[in-house]
């Protein structure tokens, strides 16, 4: 090949890469007015304008008193003691709590790490002979929670309680995720208008954990 014919084998390359370079642009050019830029803002920055979804829908249960567990999560005065909302709860809880042990339902106290069991309140006071566990949000940490219900057979648990978005959320997730049916009644659930919401919204939504939650009010159980 001679200088004449390498000069113009290197500018036709040249040109080529041009070309190319031009449509490359054209084509990013096109697709910036085909699809305009998404807005980079997070969930905080939008915060002002989320809109509730709406409410999920209350359904009505039967249970079968042999095969189901009473949950009473930190019913204690270092948490519900000092929350008006759970203080407002207590005589709709101790009604459903004095009508879940006359038909025989298995009944389960939980405590903060902090609490003693004689700190719980005495409008829902254990008898002294119901088994009683103690950790964080989630009672099947570090307790004996899942054998204690396994021993009673046990297939469905009812979740009341303090807090809605620590001890109730993380319990009632967790029993659902063990394949356990999960019953809410959400006017025994408490902390304030938000994490109330918030945690009927994902129990009713949550992936995998919404499948065995069913969420309802004290009086649309039966036995």
């Amino acid at each position: 090949m001679n200088d004449l014919d390498k000069n113009l084998h290197v500018q036709s390359r040249q040109e080529r890469r041009g070309r190319r370079s031009t449509l490359g642009l054209l084509f990013v050019a096109a697709c910036s007015l085909a699809f305009p830029a998404m807005s980079a803002q997070t969930i905080v920055d939008e915060w002002a304008s989320v809109k509730a979804p709406p409410a999920p829908q209350l359904k009505p249960v039967t249970v079968e008193a042999k095969t189901t567990a009473l949950l009473m999560l930190d019913f204690v005065i270092q948490n519900c003691g000092k929350r008006p909302r759970c203080l407002a709860s207590l005589p709709a809880a101790r009604k459903f709590l004095d009508e879940a042990r006359s038909k025989g339902m298995f009944v389960v106290y939980a405590t903060v790490p902090n609490a003693k069991i004689t700190d719980t309140l005495k409008d829902v006071a254990p008898t002294g002979s119901e088994p009683v566990v103690s950790s964080g949000p989630d009672k099947f940490i570090n307790t004996d929670l899942e054998k204690i219900l396994k021993d009673k057979d046990i297939q469905t648990v009812i979740t009341i309680g303090t807090a809605a978005h620590g001890a109730v959320l993380y319990t009632a997730g967790a029993a659902a995720l063990r394949g356990l049916k999960v019953i809410v009644p959400v006017d025994g659930v408490s902390n304030d208008l938000y994490t109330e919401q918030y945690t009927a919204w994902h129990l009713a939504n949550g992936p995998v954990v919404s499948r065995n939650v069913t969420l309802t009010k004290f009086d649309m159980v039966k036995f």
